[in-house]
């Protein structure tokens, strides 16, 4: 017969909060519930859930992430454990945090409304319930440092690109406009960036140059500093 050794120790909920950050209209922007239950019915929280038995903690970010938006292969980043004692009213509960970026053209929509979820603006972020807005604080200051050192930005865009978008995004990221000729210095040394035959012409009549992001060339050359 199998011992349990730790019955002696008190046993608590673990939860999953997911910070979802997408690139809407040329600026950074959160994925935020408004919550139809309790508790804290009617304010805006991160999306959530609990770790089930047969589940890892990254296992179950996965599943509340697809719940969510229907999206399986997302990128995802571990945040950390926020186990305050009083964080949660609805019980002790030490959650699991990560971040994830996702292009908004690519989402189940459906779903997203299922849930009362809303995309913000990232400087217009309402107050959050528990200790979401540490949450956020801690994963953007993450991706930042990560978005210096590696091309996880293009997570955020679509599979096109113009060199403005590109840059806007970065600019978004960093909180700070980015002076364009030097960014650009910096892409046309980057070959894992590449331009396509195709032209974007939605903002003017001559149009401007899409380009791709090649992972292939850039596992070749890892080196990225934006």
């Amino acid at each position: 017969m199998m011992k349990n050794y730790y019955s002696a120790n008190p046993q608590f909920y673990v939860g999953i909060d997911c910070i979802v950050f997408g690139f809407l209209k040329g600026e950074l922007s959160l994925l935020l519930l408004q919550r139809n239950f309790e508790p804290a019915r009617g304010e805006w929280s991160l999306m959530g859930g609990f770790v089930q038995e047969d589940e890892s903690v990254d296992d179950a970010a996965k599943r509340v992430l697809s719940e969510l938006t229907g999206l399986d292969k997302v990128y995802m980043e571990q945040v950390g454990a926020f186990g305050n004692i009083h964080r949660d009213p609805g019980g002790r509960v030490i959650s699991v945090a990560y971040y994830a970026l996702i292009n908004i053209d690519e989402y189940d929509h459906d779903l997203v409304r299922q849930h009362n979820a809303h995309w913000v603006n990232i400087n217009e972020v309402p107050p959050l319930i528990f200790d979401h807005t540490e949450m956020v604080r801690r994963a953007r200051m993450l991706m930042c440092q990560k978005a210096a050192t590696e091309p996880i930005g293009f997570n955020l865009l679509p599979r096109l690109f113009t060199l403005t978008q590109l840059q806007s995004l970065y600019e978004a990221i960093f909180g700070e406009p980015l002076d364009k000729r030097n960014f650009r210095k910096r892409v046309a040394e980057m070959n894992y960036i590449e331009k396509t035959d195709k032209v974007d012409k939605t903002g003017s009549k001559r149009g401007a140059a899409l380009y791709q992001f090649n992972e292939c060339a850039y596992r070749q050359a890892p080196k990225f500093k934006i």
